[in-house]
Parts: structure tokens; sequence; C-alpha cells
């Protein structure tokens, strides 16, 4: 497209809806022109926010505008799928909060409706655009912490809010798997969950997941919302060197460590441990959400194909199926109690 105002809608005014409009209004060489939402109290809440946007309680008002753009969805989970389709057959560029679906067919339409729209389908994986997990990944492909990944682990963890729609896994897990995926490179051969349902009949609120790939290189994320300490945390222990990306840490977020094992020069076969050092290295100061939405807008402008494209969506999805199905499979028989 040509270099006029980029005209967007945001439809979903809940928690993290006002974010995406935010952000969207205040880039240059974009309007924030519609916001939707079903509900009157959100709708009023957000206009003064947003006096040049127009506001609705129907998405249709969005698709049948000739001059929109492109639609940002921030709406209930089990909606993004259909949404996006609509979104994508009405001629808009979409960008849909994640994950992209909550079963794998879904997705799959999703990607389908973009291809066959020709627009730019981008999921919302925010940690992906997040610059200290962008260093990280910079790291494990440079091989700044050796010629091999042996692991990766995540704690995504809170005393957080209890869910009835969706479990830690689907809640918490689409954060962590992305990021998985990002640093690998590559899809798992195995997946693996345990989790419980402590508060809530049938909600796993602790959710326990163990990745293989084909590399070698094997995951584990511990998720949960019912946890005394609120962690954001991904360690990635490599052949040469270890690193850790702290989210919650006010400043040095990411650290590197020189700590492994060296083959011993004065004898065969024999290690020594290496506790060396550690650094932070430099991460820009930029709002990883600020980063995201731009990176939207360059795609729609350019043609680019985004970083956590619909197929990038697809492949989480898939990986959050498959855990779910090994959660189901290792569930407790209905009726047995966790005392």
């Amino acid at each position: 497209m040509n270099q006029q105002s980029l005209r967007i809608g945001v439809a979903g005014l809940g928690y993290w809806g006002p974010n995406l409009a935010r952000n969207f209004g205040a880039l240059s060489g974009c309007e924030l022109a519609w916001c939707c939402d079903p509900s009157e109290a959100a709708r009023i809440r957000e206009a003064p926010r947003f006096p040049g946007a127009r506001f609705t309680d129907r998405l249709d008002d969005l698709l049948s505008d000739p001059a929109l753009d492109a639609v940002a969805l921030a709406t209930p989970v089990p909606s993004h799928a259909d949404l996006a389709v609509r979104v994508l057959e009405a001629g808009k560029h979409c960008f849909v909060e994640k994950p992209l679906a909550q079963s794998v067919a879904d997705a799959e339409r999703a990607v389908a409706a973009a291809k066959a729209s020709g627009r730019v389908l981008m999921v919302g994986h925010l940690l992906e655009y997040h610059p200290g997990i962008r260093k990280l990944k910079q790291l494990t492909d440079s091989g700044e912490l050796g010629e091999r990944i042996y692991y990766i682990y995540g704690n995504r963890l809170n005393l957080g809010k209890l869910r009835a729609d969706e479990n830690a896994l689907w809640s918490l897990g689409a954060h962590d798997v992305s990021v998985v995926l990002h640093l690998a490179g590559e899809e798992p051969v195995e997946a693996v969950a345990h989790g419980e349902s402590y508060v809530r009949e049938g909600v796993q609120d602790v959710v326990f997941c163990f990745l293989r790939f084909p590399s070698g290189l094997s995951a584990h994320l511990h998720l949960s919302w019912l946890d005394p300490h609120k962690e954001r945390r991904f360690t990635v222990v490599g052949s040469g060197r270890m690193a850790t990306f702290d989210d919650m840490a006010t400043e040095g977020k990411l650290t590197v460590y020189d700590k492994g094992f060296d083959e011993d020069a004065g004898s065969y076969g024999e290690y020594i441990t290496r506790t060396g050092g550690s650094f932070c290295p430099p991460i820009p100061n930029a709002e990883p959400l600020r980063v995201e939405c731009e990176h939207f807008v360059e795609c729609v402008r350019t043609g680019r194909r985004p970083r956590s494209d619909g197929l990038s969506g697809l492949r989480v999805v898939r990986v959050l199926a498959e855990l779910q199905r090994s959660l189901d499979a290792s569930g407790r028989e209905a009726g047995a109690g966790t005392r």
C-alpha cells in the first residue's frame, strides 16, 4: 500500500484492547479509526481516551468501512479464529491476540483465509517482540552460548486471576510455547503435560510441560496462577554458556553466565567445572507492545511476512493442542481426591 495514513480499528475493549488502541493511535502514519465492543460501559469508559475514533458495538461496522485497512482483535479467546476469518474475508489485514485459535482446525482456517485474501495475518505473541527475548535469540543463534543449546526452561507463575474458560496451559502457556519455538527454530517431536485442578474442578491451575526436539534440545515449562512467587523467567543452557531472561527484573533483564564444563587438557575424557563471571548485555528500553504494533504496521505497508505470522500462530496452537491431549490423558479419574 502507499504511504497514506493506515486506518485501523480495534475490536475488544476489555483488559488488553485499550493498550492496542493506545499504541496504534500513537504511531506515526497510523490512525485509530474505530473501537468496537458489545459492552456499552466499555465504550463509554474508553471514548474520552480516543476522541478521534468512532465507537460501535458491531464488528460489521468496521468490516463494511471501505476506508478501513486493518482490524486488531482483542476479543475473548474462543472468538479469535472465527473473527479473524471474517476480518480477512472482508479484505482487511488482521492482527489477532494470542492464541490464534483453540484448535488446530480453527487455526488452519484462519491461515487459509489469510492466504486466500492476500492480507496480512499476525498473531500477538508479544514476547517475541521483547528486546530481551530478541537479544536472547541472537545469543542462541550466534553460538555465543556454545555450539549446542542443551535445554530451555521457563517459569510463568503468579497468585493470579482464577479463570473458568481456560486453564493455565492455554492462558499462560501460549506465551512460553511461542518463545520456546522461537528460540528453538523447530517443532517438538514429543509434548508431555501433567497438571492439577486444585481450586476449580476441571480447570488446571498448575501445569508442568516437557518438550523434546529433533536436534536433541529439550524444554520444560512450569505454568501456574497458584503460586507465592511472581515469575516471568526463561533460562537457556548451552554447551558453552548459560543465559537467563527475567522479565520481572527492573534492570539487567538478561544475564549471561560464563559457566559450564570444559574438557581437562591434563587428562583424557575428564571435565572441569568452569564458573566464570556474568554480564548483562545492553537491551533497548522499548515497550514490547509498541514494537509489536510497529511491526504489524510495517508488514501491512511493505507486504513483509510478520515474525509471528499465521503459520507461526498455527505452530503454537499445534503444540498447545498436543500438550492438552497429554494433559487430558494424564488427568486424575473423576472423583479422585488430592489429599
